[in-house]
């Protein structure tokens, strides 16, 4: 039996749910991985018990995974499939079973989501709780405003806080680059304008020019970059030290990016439970392209 960790692919029989099994299933060809494919047979909040994940609710037909199986059927290529129907609440259900996956692979809506909404609650859900990084894959057609720095051939897109870097996100980025034969674009913002409060609310100029802000930001970021660079020596990573609005700057990146990949946030001693940034939720809201949100990596000893 391999003990390869698989990657998931959640699905409900909406549009949105296959095009993320599709995802997945280049995904796990790319990984050389099994593809699990996953549907959550949801019932009533209110009737739920204490056990979130019952386990497979019966051996009959499942008319999701039946219609998952049909889809995937006669692909160029092979992947090592199983199809599983749970019973319970997805968005309780599915983040549980990151903890036994390497990927975790969703819509952007479920079958159950307003088409008004940009991003189903078990999207939200999966990327703040799952022990492993989560993908959604967005609808196509999303219009994103700005103007991505130009290049030629395929690019994963990730975002790098200088302050606060995490290995988990930039090693997944990196490796991603590699399995895809792509470039990487590394987008570090730093706050510009930088405001400092002098006595009685006064704006005082800031004490640092932006040239001077931006030169230390690409430092540091290829700083923190070196030791990725040397794993992956067959991967080309240009770093982008931009102003302002980091999502923003990641959002406009996406057009035409392969993949986004972000950190989820790290946890904070006054703030322990999971949770998931602003920039991880806005870029989750409003890329063009797949978004992988990472777990922070744990601490180290």
């Amino acid at each position: 039996m391999s003990t390869t960790l698989p990657v998931i692919a959640a699905v409900d029989g909406s549009d949105d749910s296959l095009r993320a099994l599709d995802w997945a299933f280049d995904a796990a060809h790319r990984r050389e991985a099994p593809l699990r494919v996953v549907h959550v047979r949801q019932y009533a909040a209110w009737a739920q018990t204490d056990v979130l994940i019952a386990g497979p609710p019966d051996t009959g037909e499942d008319p999701v995974l039946d219609q998952a199986r049909a889809h995937l059927r006669g692909r160029a290529y092979a992947v090592a499939t199983e199809y599983v129907g749970m019973e319970g609440v997805p968005g309780a259900v599915l983040p549980e079973l990151g903890a036994d996956a390497q990927l975790l692979v969703l819509g952007s809506r479920g079958r159950g989501g307003f088409a008004g909404l940009l991003l189903g609650s078990n999207g939200v859900a999966c990327a703040r709780d799952a022990q492993c990084p989560v993908a959604v894959v967005p609808p196509p057609g999303r219009e994103v405003h700005g103007e991505p720095p130009a290049g030629a051939g395929p690019r994963v897109v990730v975002g790098l806080h200088v302050d606060s870097p995490d290995d988990a996100t930039l090693s997944l980025a990196f490796a991603e680059a590699g399995l895809r034969g792509a470039g990487l674009q590394v987008v570090a913002a730093y706050p510009w304008p930088v405001q400092t409060w002098a006595a009685a609310g006064q704006i005082m100029p800031p004490v640092i020019d932006e040239v001077s802000l931006e030169s230390e930001t690409r430092v540091l970021a290829d700083g923190l970059l070196a030791p990725h660079r040397e794993r992956h020596p067959g991967v080309r990573a240009e770093t982008c030290a931009v102003p302002g609005d980091a999502a923003g700057h990641l959002v406009a990146a996406s057009r035409d990016a392969g993949l986004v990949v972000v950190g989820r946030h790290r946890r904070r001693l006054l703030a322990p439970a999971r949770m998931m940034g602003s920039v991880a939720h806005a870029v989750l809201l409003h890329a063009a392209a797949p978004v992988a949100v990472v777990p922070p990596a744990p601490p180290r000893e």
